[in-house]
């Protein structure tokens, strides 16, 4: 079962202090401009835009204005599909804590959420409700995804794939700047902060390049290019079991989003149920 919630005076304190991110004017120039050429066969970029959109408007609809305490199972586990790391993770994990212990432990997470100085500290007391080890590092993905698409103006997109401090990996370490960065530590934390400043910073960039509306989106588009290709170029075991070999330029794009999170063809959810099945999902145009 999962663990009981930490009470304030348990948790860390939060991070205050704001980092100073030296990041790579190339190396962001080239992933914009991978992505721009590598959409042009779907339609533009305004096509992902749109779907991230879509999956923002999902979320917002089910857990925003306090609603994540009415959420129900199927509807949690429709959400879900839209999680890469978390998909086909979390069905034995409501097997074997139960969705009321799930539900209430997102219902913190969201409680309060106007409050940014609180971020990190509820992070940590989701997190904090499951088991510590390997098994459960989707759950942060989980909560930091809950978070940006529920209220994307408030929280950036915080994922492990974005920065990891502890592993040094993440978009972080894909554009920045220096000339051994593969074999140097990132002394950078990954809290709330971090990727507040990554987002500024991002913005600041595309807006210099040209784009003046949905930047929030855009950012989150720029960041899941940069790290595509790290996963096309590097792709470790983990990663393999994640993301099967590509079918498209932007399929590794698409699924770190989320995007893929219906099949178009058979309408089934890629949610992973315990016994291995995918339920269907009635709204085949959610997100495709």
């Amino acid at each position: 079962m999962l663990m009981a919630r930490r009470s304030p005076a348990d948790l860390p304190a939060p991070e205050t202090a704001r980092p100073t991110l030296d990041l790579s004017g190339p190396a962001l120039a080239s992933g914009l401009e991978t992505l721009v050429a590598s959409s042009k066969e779907a339609g533009g970029i305004e096509v992902y835009i749109e779907g991230i959109k879509l999956k923002t408007a999902a979320f917002q609809r089910t857990l925003g204005d306090g609603k994540a305490a009415e959420l129900d199972e199927d509807t949690f586990k429709a959400l879900c599909a839209f999680v890469a790391p978390v998909r086909r993770r979390i069905g034995p994990r409501l097997e074997e804590y139960g969705f009321p212990a799930i539900r209430e432990a997102v219902t913190a997470l969201l409680d309060g959420a106007s409050d940014t100085a609180t971020a990190d500290a509820r992070l940590d007391g989701f997190c904090g409700r499951f088991p510590q080890d390997k098994q459960h590092r989707w759950v942060r993905d989980l909560a930091t995804e809950l978070l940006h698409y529920t209220d994307p103006e408030r929280y950036p997109l915080m994922c492990r794939w974005v920065w990891d401090a502890r592993a040094n990996t993440g978009v972080l370490r894909e554009i920045w700047h220096g000339d051994n960065v593969d074999h140097m530590v990132i002394d950078v934390p990954d809290g709330y902060q971090t990727f507040l400043v990554l987002r500024e910073e991002l913005s600041q960039f595309l807006t210099e390049n040209g784009v003046f509306r949905d930047v929030t989106f855009y950012v989150d588009l720029l960041c899941a290019q940069v790290y595509a290709g790290y996963i096309t170029s590097q792709g470790g075991s983990y990663l393999r079991a994640d993301f099967s070999s590509p079918e498209d330029p932007l399929l590794y794009t698409r699924r770190l989003l989320g995007l893929d999170g219906i099949n178009t063809q058979t309408g089934r959810s890629r949610f992973k149920a315990v016994d291995g099945g995918r339920p269907v999902l009635d709204d085949v145009k959610l997100l495709n």
